[in-house]
C-alpha cells in the first residue's frame, strides 16, 4: 500500500508512488465545499485521477469519505459518484473498472462491516471493493526491467538502488546493466522489507546491493536490465 500525498507541493512524490501501484483508491470528501474544491478546474481530485491514468493505472476505487459530515445523504453520494465517474470516463478509465464506495473513516462506516447509518447503500464496503480488484498480469518470462525509484548509500553495505520489478526476474549474484548510463555491476543481494530474497519477481518493491559503483553513477529514473 502506497500512501501518496494529496497536496500539490508534493505532486512529485505522488507521481513516484503512483508509478509503483497497480490500482488507485481516489479519496473524495463528501463534505460541503470539500468535494467541489477537489473536482474543480484546479482541484487535486481531478489532477490525481489524470496522473493515475497517465501512469498506467486502469482500475480505480472511488472512495467517498466523510459521509458522516454529509449526514449520510444518499443524494449527495449519488451526485458525487455521477460527477467523478463522468470525469474518469473522460480521462480514459473504463466504467467497468470503477467501483464507488460510500464510507466514513472517522466513524468506521462501510470500512469492513456494512453501516446501519446508510441503509440505502447497496454497494461494497471498502474492504470488499479491495477484494474485487483483478490482479494485473505479470511478465516474469520477459527480460528484466526495473526502473529505479531511488539510490541509497548504506554504511557497511554500500550502494543500494531501490525500485519495482516490472518484468523479468532479478536474482542475487547476477550481473546487471543500468540504462541509459550503460554501467554494468554485480547484484550481490536482493532484499524486501529487510528480508533476503532468492529472487525478485514482477510487482516486487525491492532494494538490491551492487558492487563497483557509487550513488553518483546512477540515479532515479535509470532502468536496470540483465547484463547477460
Amino acid at each position: 500500500i502506497i500512501d501518496a500525498p494529496g497536496h500539490r507541493d508534493f505532486i512529485k512524490n505522488m507521481i513516484t508512488g503512483t508509478s509503483q501501484a497497480d490500482v488507485a483508491i481516489l479519496v473524495c470528501a463528501a463534505g460541503t465545499g470539500e468535494f467541489e474544491a477537489g473536482i474543480g478546474k484546479e482541484g487535486q481530485t481531478r489532477e490525481h485521477a489524470l496522473l493515475a491514468y497517465t501512469m498506467g493505472i486502469k482500475q480505480c476505487i472511488i472512495a467517498v469519505n466523510k459521509m458522516d459530515s454529509a449526514e449520510y445523504d444518499q443524494e449527495r453520494f449519488e451526485n458525487i459518484e455521477k460527477e467523478v465517474k463522468a470525469y474518469l470516463k473522460k480521462v480514459g478509465f473504463q466504467l467497468e473498472n470503477l467501483n464507488c464506495v460510500a464510507y466514513s473513516g472517522f466513524k468506521g462506516d462501510n470500512l469492513i462491516e456494512r453501516s446501519e447509518n446508510m441503509p440505502w447503500y447497496k454497494g461494497d464496503t471498502l474492504f470488499e471493493a479491495l477484494d474485487k480488484i483483478k490482479p494485473p498480469e505479470r511478465f516474469a518470462n520477459k527480460p528484466l526491467r526495473l526502473p529505479l525509484q531511488d539510490v541509497y548509500k548504506i554504511t557497511g553495505i554500500g550502494t543500494v538502488p531501490v525500485g519495482r520489478v516490472e518484468t523479468g526476474i532479478l536474482k542475487p549474484n547476477t550481473p546487471v546493466v543500468f540504462a541509459p548510463a550503460n554501467i554494468t555491476a554485480d547484484c550481490k543481494t536482493v532484499e524486501q522489507h529487510h528480508t533476503h530474497l532468492e529472487e525478485a519477481c514482477p510487482g516486487d518493491n525491492i532494494g538490491f546491493n551492487v558492487k563497483g559503483i557509487t550513488v553518483k553513477d546512477i540515479r532515479r529514473g535509470h532502468v536496470v536490465g540483465s547484463a547477460k
